[in-house]
């Protein structure tokens, strides 16, 4: 259950950072709102899953998946570069995260 919570803890952290791009200085109501949402359940899942889980783990983990995912999102939607090398780094990425998994 721990690693069901990281991984949506890492996923609202997608959230959050999505929705930051929108907030427009915090002027922004409903985007603030997903903002708030978003943080107030990611770190509370991280801090869930750190209860059983390495924190060390459990934060490169969150962070992977959040940095990921946001990355994944920016080419997806905001038309940021998708080179070959940034593809290979997110892979690599990605591959770090489950292999912390695996020797967790």
């Amino acid at each position: 259950m721990a690693w069901v919570a990281l991984v949506l803890g890492g996923l609202f952290e997608v959230g959050f950072t999505t929705a930051l791009r929108f907030v427009d200085g915090f002027r922004n109501g409903l985007w603030v709102a997903a903002f708030l949402v978003s943080v107030s359940l990611s770190m509370g899942l991280l801090e869930y899953a750190g209860r059983t889980i390495p924190l060390g783990t459990a934060y490169a983990v969150w962070a992977g998946i959040g940095a990921a995912g946001t990355a994944v999102l920016g080419i997806a939607l905001f038309g940021e570069p998708a080179s070959a090398a940034r593809l290979a780094l997110l892979a690599g990425l990605i591959l770090c995260i489950v292999g912390l998994k695996l020797v967790g």
